[in-house]
């Protein structure tokens, strides 16, 4: 007879883990007391049998959430635990729905505290066993990463979904710049379900109202104080403008619910499962999460990035944007992995959850290129694992812009001419997809990989002809490849560059350009990465620093992180512009107070490739798998 602790009949260890065994109870709306005497509201789900709590003592999952504890996946997401032998905890944070106190997204300021007393709160109630789990995404990982900097006595692990690491250099401001189209219909949804709207009719029907015309607001950029609905609400409209303008990265911006950046050695020591995707605007924020985590401690990390849209719906999508990455892109069990891990550290459960290597990943690309059922470009791509990030065997390899819109790894001549564009804010370059997210308004911005040309349901859109025809869209691109080329980490873009303005941004974008094919005979441009860089923190984040008109300039610009297979036959692109609105703000280009500022004048961009000058980027190449 075999041993079932040695073998089974596969001839793999048997694995453990949570089974249905309950029913579920709900204790609604329970508060929790903070140390300032706020009471934040939580409802708890726990095992149940016979409709009644059963006795004993269990470890808790723990979510903080601004959009509403009673949302149906948050719920979901609880009985899913509370059946399998976990207490669930959902809680509104403070300000939000059922908890009191006031709400401050921008900086989240009291997400650390509030974190730390209600784990504390739930380890010392009877029907726990000590130990608490925490999940969420987006705002609430980064509730979990704010708590975490406070090391709760009971916090034993956190499984972090799409969160932030520095909201400041990358998330609502982006190296200076602002996410305006997805931060300006945000605020207003978060201001239409407000404690404001909830108590005042007039005030929920003005803000409904607006948001049916808010395409009409990105029209009159930057928004004013008071003149839009906004002002029912002040202290969304408050957050908004001043996340708009204040651009200085200084001691406001410094708090641990928005940054733990500056909070990373204090991070608690605890196995910390982390999720992200390259479409998703925290790719760059989760790999840097994930090398000065595992720097410091001795618990584990571990690293998931695929290929969704920022938002819990996505995972089950094999698709972002117009292009699909094939069936085996879906994440289809997301609860089933969370419970993987928390069996594995709260209850010591043996799982496959550390097994392998400690970064997963989806290298994009390799599909047929053609149209599917659906209309999206087949773009294919699977998953692989390695052992660290930036991958061991990467060979950083630059590729020079050339005058002649060449993109090669041969240096520059020594006076090749410059390429210059005149740059009008009152005109700029549209988002076509990209790592940006938007949930509320169909037609304003679609994040995801796009034929990059204009797009008939983008009001940004003034027509259907490719981005590069623009006079102020440079492209650079290599001959088409003579074999597969995987790129796949971190990039680095250096432009030499010079303005007639004192302050101007400069974009790139890396592209992947399908040749002429059947479905699309004008062949297809897929983004899969761009970055911005605002000339005034061209070389600190903590001070402006404008420009001397005609000087010129070195400017570094990191795109998000990326993993793709460009095919024989591709071409390598990078697009340089100075606009992509309205996924960042438009540059007003005076050198005035940004968010402020209502002049605009048409700055003169020049971008130098010779070689003093050596425009470049920097690819992370990957060899070829040997046979």
């Amino acid at each position: 007879m075999k041993d079932p602790e040695k073998s089974n009949d596969t001839g793999k260890p048997p694995y453990e883990g949570s089974q249905i065994q309950y029913d579920v109870v709900v204790e609604k709306n329970i508060t929790i007391p903070m140390r300032d005497g706020t009471r934040l509201a939580a409802d708890i789900y726990r095992p149940a049998l016979g409709g009644r709590a059963i006795g004993g003592k269990f470890p808790a999952i723990l979510e903080r959430t601004p959009y509403n504890k009673e949302i149906v996946h948050l719920v979901t997401t609880a009985k899913f635990f509370a059946v399998r032998g976990y207490v669930s905890v959902m809680q509104d944070v403070r300000g939000r729905f059922q908890s009191e106190g006031e709400w401050s997204y921008l900086f989240l300021k009291n997400e650390r505290e509030d974190g730390y007393d209600t784990v504390e709160w739930i380890a010392a109630q009877p029907w726990s066993d000590g130990q608490v789990g925490t999940i969420g995404g987006s705002y609430s990982t980064q509730t979990q990463q704010a708590l975490a900097v406070m090391n709760p006595p009971h916090l034993k692990a956190q499984f972090h979904l799409r969160g932030g690491y520095n909201y400041h250099t990358r998330g609502l401001r982006n190296c200076g710049a602002f996410m305006y189209g997805t931060q300006l219909v945000y605020i207003w949804r978060m201001a239409q379900y407000s404690k404001e709207a909830d108590a005042d009719p007039l005030v929920q029907k003005a803000l409904d109202k607006g948001f049916a015309t808010i395409r009409e607001w990105y029209d009159h950029f930057p928004l004013k104080k008071g003149a839009s609905p906004l002002k029912y609400t002040p202290g969304y409209e408050k957050w908004f403008l001043e996340a708009l303008s204040l651009s200085d990265y200084d001691d406001c911006w410094k708090q641990a619910g928005g940054n733990i950046e500056e909070f990373i050695d204090e991070f608690a020591d605890v196995p910390v499962y982390l999720q992200t995707a390259w479409y998703d605007h925290h790719t760059w924020a989760n790999t840097v999460k994930y090398l000065e985590l595992t720097k410091r401690h001795k618990t584990p990390k571990r690293l998931l990035i695929g290929t969704w849209l920022h938002g819990p719906t996505h995972y089950e999508e094999s698709f972002a944007g117009n292009v699909d990455f094939g069936p085996d892109a879906r994440l289809d069990n997301l609860n089933d992995l969370r419970l993987k891990w928390f069996d594995h550290w709260l209850k010591g459960m043996k799982t496959d959850i550390m097994e392998g290597p400690p970064i997963k990943i989806f290298v994009m690309g390799g599909g047929n290129g053609r149209k599917n059922r659906e209309g999206r470009l087949n773009h294919g791509g699977r998953w692989r694992h390695e052992n660290e990030w930036p991958l061991a065997r990467t060979r950083f390899t630059t590729y020079y812009l050339h005058a002649d819109g060449s993109l090669t790894p041969n240096p520059p001549a020594q006076n090749d001419p410059p390429s210059s564009y005149t740059f009008d804010p009152h005109d700029p370059v549209p988002s076509i997809g990209g790592s940006v997210h938007n949930e509320y308004l169909p037609g304003l911005i679609d994040g995801g990989g796009w034929d990059q040309r204009g797009q008939k349901h983008l009001f940004t859109c003034k027509g259907t002809l490719p981005l590069a025809a623009r006079s102020d869209v440079l492209v650079f691109e290599t001959p088409p490849l003579d074999e597969d080329m995987e790129v796949t980490g971190p990039l680095v873009v250096k432009l030499w560059a010079s303005s007639s303005a004192v302050d101007t941004d400069f974009t790139a974008k890396l592209i992947d350009v399908y040749p002429p094919g059947e479905d699309y005979p004008d062949g297809y441009a897929l983004n899969l990465t761009d970055g911005i860089v605002r000339a005034r923190y061209r070389n600190i984040r903590e001070k402006a620093e404008f420009m001397t008109p005609g000087k010129i300039y070195e400017f570094t610009i990191e795109p998000q992180p990326t993993s793709n297979l460009f095919k024989a036959g591709h071409r390598i692109r990078l697009d340089i512009s100075s606009s992509n609105f309205p996924h960042f703000d438009v540059n007003p280009n005076t050198g005035g107070p940004l968010g402020t500022d209502r002049k605009m004048i048409a700055a003169h961009n020049t971008i130098y490739h010779d070689a003093d000058h050596p425009s470049h980027i920097v690819l992370p190449i990957i060899p070829a798998e040997q046979p």
